[in-house]
């Protein structure tokens, strides 16, 4: 059963509930998911859900891929298939398919987002996408020893662990979240 705009609804008000301080930034996002277009489909516009994902290893490093089509440095993460049952799966799997960890060996730090940002995606015309949205929900994830794998060339061009202070000039302040967020490594 695909990911639906009510249950994407809910973890955006999980995580106002938990970060009250980004309700005017997310007030948009909030509005357009209370008239229900699905959201989880890429073909919806204005906007449309995306997810990522913060992979800690050790509390010291965080995995980074270089994205193909954007030319920089950020989490993993993509757009929901309509195979995804939850956004946190959802995460799952676009790590291990853009990094090729191994996902028996990652394990979420937190059943609520570490971030969710809503931002422009300038037009692609080779997709047929015009200008619009995407609201990104990441989360962040724990691991003791997982390593790269096979990276998924046709998205990234690399993958690879960054030391967090690294990782937080490059991605930003949800590195900080992923780092916060309570430790589960099995």
């Amino acid at each position: 059963m695909a990911i639906s705009d009510a249950e994407i609804s809910g973890v955006l008000t999980a995580y106002l509930t938990r970060y009250p301080e980004e309700a005017e930034q997310l007030s948009e996002p909030l509005r357009l998911l209370a008239e229900g277009r699905d959201f989880a489909s890429r073909r919806s516009f204005p906007m449309h859900v995306t997810v990522g994902a913060l992979l800690v290893r050790e509390g010291t490093e965080i995995l980074l891929i270089e994205h193909r089509a954007y030319g920089i440095t950020l989490q993993p993460g993509g757009h929901l298939e309509p195979t995804d049952t939850t956004l946190i799966d959802a995460a799952v799997r676009e790590l291990t398919e853009e990094t090729g960890i191994d996902p028996r060996q990652v394990f979420p730090a937190s059943p609520t987002p570490a971030y969710i940002e809503y931002g422009k995606v300038p037009a692609r015309p080779e997709k047929d996408e015009p200008e619009h949205y995407h609201l990104d929900i990441g989360y962040s994830f724990t691991t003791a020893h997982a390593e790269v794998g096979r990276i998924q060339e046709t998205e990234v061009t690399g993958a690879g662990w960054y030391p967090v202070d690294l990782a937080e000039r490059l991605v930003g302040a949800r590195i900080a979240r992923a780092i916060s967020a309570p430790a589960r490594v099995s």
